[in-house]
């Protein structure tokens, strides 16, 4: 069996599960001591297998970002198509809401009062391998319970997402009403499911507000974690963060599979939905009460499936992005094993050429 003493590779403390182990001890400072090696020995073959293996690994990473990126842009479509019916059910709202100005109208949804206890949506995602995606929403989480606390009010979780309700499940002394499982494309159905458990709990005011928390889609590479007021709603219907700054987006991007150098790869668009405008003249035969009472509960829906499509294109660009990391290093990991393993291959053709040279030199003499 061959020997395995010419490829020896060194390993240190710190060791990066993405980076090649070097055969230079790492430089240090004077107040650090250097940290002592250990060696891993290992034969060529060894060395093909490990090749072979990381080869394996990156063509599953990018069969992973490539299916991510064609769901990506099936949920961003959903978004997008959504949105002329958002804003037209907005304006519809605001008009209303113009005309009953002067009346004194008793809206449930719509009614302010004192703050005692927090109702909080948190919605995550189902699986893994994207990122910091559901570690930065629960962190937000974890702040905006904090800052309850800090003032001294009561709340409640609303966790929506299998990672979301793993992570409340195993701290209990988190108060949790609820627990939700997404699906794979969110629909009405399910949007209506959490809308009637935040409606029941704001209307007998067991929560006086409802927050949702989200991560908003912006681009590929950055997805933000956003907490915005679902109840009492806008007096406009805008969607609008704590501070009551308006989150809604402006223009989506878009992304489409093609084909560059002989390999499937993604580019970018940028679209911006159009809404028709709403008709100031436009007159409403039934009493506003009873049209606010249709709409707000629809509104209350449209804004929660909204929320769940904005969560799940942030997911698949967060997993399209860690894919393609993932493969970037395998590439850079695979090159540089192919070197050791042609310098240690090149290095034992020579030594046995070596013996063979000496071996003649010998039996001439």
């Amino acid at each position: 069996m061959a020997s395995c003493a010419n490829t020896t590779m060194r390993l240190y403390s710190n060791f990066n599960p993405f980076q090649l182990p070097t055969k230079h001890p790492l430089s240090s400072s004077h107040s650090n001591p250097p940290c002592k090696p250990f060696h891993v020995t290992c034969s060529l073959r060894d060395l093909r297998d490990r090749i072979g293996s990381v080869k394996n690994t990156q063509k599953i990473t990018e069969a992973m970002k490539l299916v991510a990126a064609a769901k990506v842009r099936r949920a961003q479509e959903a978004v997008v198509n959504g949105r002329p019916f958002s804003e037209t059910l907005v304006e519809v709202l605001y008009s209303i809401n113009e005309q009953i100005q002067t009346e004194d109208v008793d809206v449930p949804l719509t009614k302010v009062r004192p703050v005692k206890k927090v109702a909080l949506v948190v919605v995550t995602g189902d699986k893994g391998l994207c990122g910091g995606f559901n570690n930065q929403l629960i962190k937000k989480a974890e702040g905006r319970i904090a800052e309850l606390k800090g003032l001294g009010l009561e709340y409640t979780v609303i966790s929506v997402g299998k990672k979301g309700n793993a992570y409340f499940q195993r701290r209990p002394y988190i108060p949790v009403d609820r627990y939700l499982e997404g699906g794979y494309l969110p629909t009405a159905k399910e949007a209506q499911a959490i809308a009637d458990d935040v409606f029941s709990l704001f209307v007998s005011e067991e929560v006086d507000k409802v927050e949702l928390l989200y991560t908003k889609f912006v681009s590929l590479l950055r997805s933000d974690p956003v907490i915005h007021t679902l109840l009492p709603l806008s007096p406009k219907g805008e969607i609008c963060d704590i501070n009551g700054t308006c989150v809604d987006a402006a223009e989506d991007e878009f992304f489409r599979l093609t084909t560059k150098e002989g390999k499937l790869t993604v580019e970018r668009d940028t679209v911006r939905a159009q809404t028709e405008e709403f008709s100031p003249i436009l007159q409403f035969e039934q009493d506003p009460v009873q049209i606010l009472d249709a709409l707000l509960p629809l509104y209350l829906n449209s804004q929660i499936l909204r929320a769940l499509q904005e969560s799940l294109a942030s997911e698949l660009a967060a997993r399209m992005t860690a894919m393609s990391n993932a493969s970037d290093n395998a590439e850079e990991l695979k090159k540089s094993l192919s070197m050791i393993y042609n310098r240690e291959r090149q290095a034992k053709i020579t030594g046995e050429m070596l013996e063979i040279v000496a071996g003649a030199a010998a039996m001439g003499g």
